[in-house]
């Protein structure tokens, strides 16, 4: 309901400002309806062209994805994380089905397939109320379960990347580090905030242990950036990306065959629902490059942003990371909303300009956090979500943040 508002909304508003600007503004814009309707049609255009683009690439993932799935890697992921799993979900059975269920859910988050996600999180979900005594009120487990989810821990973002290709980036991999440490910031944060809440006792060797190991890495990894100049940046961040995105398909392919599967086609079961997924994005996409167009065409948006820019400037602030706050603000909302200003972003600023690194950083950081809780306790009946917004909300909070932060500091 939220979003069939949302996308409404930005219509109605777009056609209002317009009849201000054509026929009440002091300095009056005639053509500004002529304007809207070329920027209507270009995002129609454009939403098909890159949903085309990014079918290749969800093909060539998700074939990759259900290699690692009948070769065994999901589940070797599984067990190493089952010693911190059985702490956050301390409602959960150690074999539980639950348990392999959100693994899969983490693992596409992690690869960046967003949209492949979902079937996984349903699961998840569904075994997670199998154990819920309150069918109708969202348990412990379920909440830790949402939060980690909306919080977004993506350690390869295949999307993001596909779409900066698409737009002509000279790197298109060079947000992945940037990436990878502002979605570690709002899942840490996510994860602390659930357990501080939830009373679970995480500071015992086996949570210190990975949450420390993985704090340590990322801190590592910031501080060998500091070291670097910004062109010893793009080139390190480059090449890190692609030896890891590249690791994870040789490693997939090399445990399939060790395991002994068709690994040939495993890929070709897999890329058939990656193109599925798709061709299922394409109208979405459509829809909301359209309205945000429009929106933005009919300079709705700048009031909007002119108002916290002016707010930012009076407090001594830098207010080029306004331009990226439309990702931000509807990130939590709707993910192809979020896509979509994102991309909007790109076709003002440029892929690679300081606002294009900043909201495919911005998009990378966060999940969708109000689509997620309808979607996936809306699936199981739960209508009590207790305080899973508020919990995913400072999960988002953070993550925003995180990205502006880490923009200007590597590309500012």
């Amino acid at each position: 309901m939220a979003l069939n508002f949302i996308w409404a909304g930005f219509f109605i508003i777009a056609f209002l400002v317009a009849i201000y600007k054509a026929f009440l503004a002091p300095e009056t814009n005639p053509e500004i309806f002529s304007e809207i309707m070329k920027v209507l049609f270009e995002r129609a255009e454009l939403g098909f062209k890159l949903s085309l683009f990014l079918t290749g690439i969800l093909a060539l993932w998700m074939g990759v994805m259900k290699i690692g799935e009948k070769g065994g890697m999901i589940k070797i992921l599984s067990k190493a994380v089952s010693p911190l799993f059985t702490k956050l979900f301390p409602e959960v059975p150690k074999d539980h089905p639950a348990i392999g269920a959100m693994m899969m859910n983490f693992s596409a988050n992690m690869l960046g397939l967003d949209n492949a996600a979902t079937p996984l999180g349903l699961k998840a979900m569904n075994e997670l109320q199998k154990l819920n005594p309150n069918k109708d009120t969202a348990s412990n487990a379920q909440i830790m379960f949402l939060v980690l989810n909306t919080s977004g821990l993506t350690l390869i973002p295949v999307s993001i990347l596909a779409y900066r290709a698409a737009a002509g980036s000279e790197n298109p991999t060079i947000v992945f580090v940037p990436i990878l440490l502002a979605t570690f910031f709002s899942t840490i944060a996510g994860l602390l905030v659930t357990a501080l809440v939830q009373r679970l006792q995480i500071f015992n060797k086996v949570v210190l242990a990975y949450l420390g190991g993985m704090s340590l890495l990322i801190l590592g990894l910031a501080l060998y950036l500091r070291t670097l100049s910004k062109d010893e940046i793009a080139v390190f961040t480059s090449l890190l990306s692609n030896i890891l995105l590249f690791g994870v398909i040789v490693s997939f392919i090399a445990v399939g065959l060790w395991k002994k599967i068709n690994v040939y086609d495993a890929f070709i079961e897999g890329a058939k629902d990656g193109f599925q997924v798709a061709v299922t994005i394409i109208p979405y996409l459509v829809a909301m490059l359209t309205a945000i167009g429009v929106f933005t065409a009919s300079g709705a948006m700048d009031y909007i942003l002119d108002g916290f820019r002016y707010v930012f400037s009076h407090m001594g602030m830098d207010t080029r990371f306004v331009d990226g706050l439309p990702t931000a603000f509807l990130k939590p909302l709707t993910g192809g909303g979020a896509r979509a200003a994102m991309i909007e972003s790109w076709e003002q600023f440029g892929v690679d300009s300081f606002v294009g690194y900043l909201t495919s950083i911005l998009q990378g950081s966060t999940e969708t956090t109000f689509y997620v809780l309808a979607v996936y306790f809306g699936s199981v009946g739960v209508k009590k979500v207790r305080n899973a917004v508020t919990l995913g909300l400072i999960a988002d909070f953070v993550g925003i943040v995180s990205a502006i932060l880490i923009t200007y500091w590597l590309f500012g």
